[in-house]
């Protein structure tokens, strides 16, 4: 199916609401019925049409299919945030006695969930390099019931042979999900390569213009029956109309922008390479990438995030580096129209900061729609100024 199509017809009935060309916002928390066999109908199958918006809602539907579509999934649900759609992929496949196997350094709401939340409910939980397949899988257990993938990472970038992954665990019924936010369906399709479950913080590339929040998770139809009928319902987690319409508005521009994105990082990145205070950095498509290879098979494109190690002996040299920049903003996740840096630094106590820990001069760059020139010259006075 045509990407164009998908974002601007699939799901679409203009004809119904007056030929408008955007589609518009059903605010409303339930929908009535003309017969007592109408409703009937709806309490018995309440995926088959609206009964009560913390379900389904015309609005959010539209967002299904397309969303559906572009992953090359039967269905999909989306909720209000990422870590919402996480949460119910893992926990609607997983029950007491279980083992999960993990990517090592997960999201953190994910990490929150395998560490604080699910050992309560005798889940135990794995973590491994997913870089290396073959070591990965061997940590795989005879009550391994679900993986857990993020590729690329969104720190270290590190990425997932995702065909061989799905083959192993399809043999031994396992449920894979893989974290797909950092290419978005446009630039990997894990679907395809054999992934049971793929999400994606629609919160960043999606929306696109940092004014909303939202998870997408999509799969088989029968999968997503399953969690819409117990974690979906059950926990409210569910989109709300409004901030459906504004992610429809954003899909509309999604190849435009990922496209000026992808362009802009790469001129950035060969300003980052000349940089004599950067130890290194990674990208999962420059040469330079240790699975560069992988990640050219497996991803058709890459964009955004640029991670780098600073060369500083003291806290304080971070810290005026990114105290100086005036476009960078410093902020968490990314996705939208303005640049954006955190520095790992943020997230420790000063007093514990060491230089001989590379994660702790550590700092992430997302580039934004800011031409690409005006992001190094701001970038190159940060640096003057250390």
């Amino acid at each position: 199916m045509d990407i164009s199509y998908i974002i601007n017809h699939l799901g679409e009935e203009n004809e119904n609401y007056f030929n408008a060309i955007a589609p518009p916002i059903i605010q409303t928390s339930n929908f009535s019925f003309p017969t007592v066999n109408e409703m009937r109908k709806a309490f018995e199958d309440e995926m088959g049409g609206y009964l009560y918006s913390r379900g389904l809602n015309p609005t959010v539907d539209i967002l299904r299919k397309k969303l559906a579509a572009l992953d090359g999934a039967e269905d999909a649900l989306v909720f209000n945030s990422g870590a919402a759609a996480i949460f119910a992929g893992v926990l609607s496949n997983v029950k007491s006695g279980d083992h999960i196997l993990s990517v090592h350094h997960p999201y953190s709401w994910a990490l929150h969930m395998f560490d604080k939340i699910l050992p309560r409910f005798g889940v135990t939980v794995t973590y491994a390099d997913g870089s290396d397949t073959e070591a990965f899988l061997s940590n795989a257990q005879s009550n391994t019931t679900f993986i857990y993938l993020e590729s690329p990472n969104s720190w270290w970038l590190d990425i997932q042979d995702l065909k061989a992954i799905a083959s192993f665990a399809r043999s031994r019924g396992i449920i894979t999900m893989i974290d797909n936010s950092y290419c978005t369906p446009l630039y990997q399709k894990p679907i395809e390569m054999g992934i049971d479950l793929a999400m994606q913080t629609a919160t960043k590339y999606i929306g696109g213009h940092s004014d909303t929040l939202g998870g997408v998770l999509s799969g088989s139809s029968s999968t997503m029956r399953k969690i819409f009928e117990s974690e979906y319902l059950c926990v409210g987690s569910g989109i709300q109309p409004f901030n459906a319409w504004l992610l429809l508005r954003g899909l509309r521009t999604l190849p435009a922008r990922i496209d000026r994105i992808t362009a802009s990082t790469i001129k950035v990145l060969e300003y980052i390479k000349s940089v004599k205070q950067i130890e290194s950095f990674i990208f999962p498509l420059d040469p330079s990438f240790s699975q560069y290879e992988l990640a050219s098979k497996q991803m058709s494109g890459a964009c955004g995030l640029i991670s780098f190690y600073m060369k500083a002996h003291k806290i304080e040299e971070i810290e005026q580096f990114c105290n100086s920049l005036k476009s960078f903003r410093m902020a968490v996740s990314w996705g939208g129209h303005e640049s954006l840096i955190i520095p790992k630094c943020a997230g420790i106590p000063v007093n514990d900061f060491n230089p001989e820990n590379p994660a702790h001069r550590m700092l992430r760059l997302y580039v934004g729609l800011e031409d690409p020139d005006f992001l190094i010259k701001d970038l190159q006075q940060a640096f003057e100024s250390i």
